[in-house]
């Protein structure tokens, strides 16, 4: 990161990977955790509470020489359905690619009733996307006990 003239930040341009914006600030750390980005060597830049127009505040990624399957993306959909996903190739992007909740959701999100099985046994929680109207849910596989977005725990590694 250098200072501009004006004495504003300004982050490094990427040669080649991803840039994830327009993560609901809250949820920056949330998106961290369910792609495992403090697992492995790549650089990363991290910008969190940014101003933004359509959010108040954001969260921003950039991932070098990191690029992501449609299925790891679209898990970001649970906590921020909104984001935009920029894939940097030679310093330009080269697609823009636009995330949507999966019909599946596998071992990222706990089962909210404190009797379900994977709550006591080392069983990978499955839930099935229901959407009614403006409201998505999740179906435990399990124990069928549905979960809305606003109430998501996230299984942290």
């Amino acid at each position: 990161m250098t200072k501009t003239e004006d004495n504003q930040l300004k982050v490094t341009a990427i040669k080649n990977g991803t840039v994830l914006d327009h993560i609901p600030a809250d949820n920056l750390f949330k998106v961290i955790d369910i792609l495992h980005l403090t697992q492995g060597n790549n650089q990363i830049t991290i910008g969190s509470n940014l101003d933004s127009k359509s959010l108040g505040k954001k969260g921003i990624i950039k991932i070098s020489e990191r690029f992501f399957e449609d299925e790891e993306i679209n898990k970001i959909a649970l906590v921020a359905p909104q984001a935009t996903i920029n894939i940097i190739k030679n310093y330009a992007v080269v697609e823009k690619k636009v995330i949507s909740i999966p019909e599946e959701v596998v071992g990222i999100v706990k089962c909210m009733n404190p009797m379900c099985v994977t709550n006591h046994q080392k069983i990978d929680t499955k839930f099935t996307t229901i959407v009614k109207g403006k409201e998505t849910l999740l179906l435990c596989h399990y124990c069928e006990k549905a979960t809305d977005l606003r109430n998501l725990k996230i299984i942290s590694d």
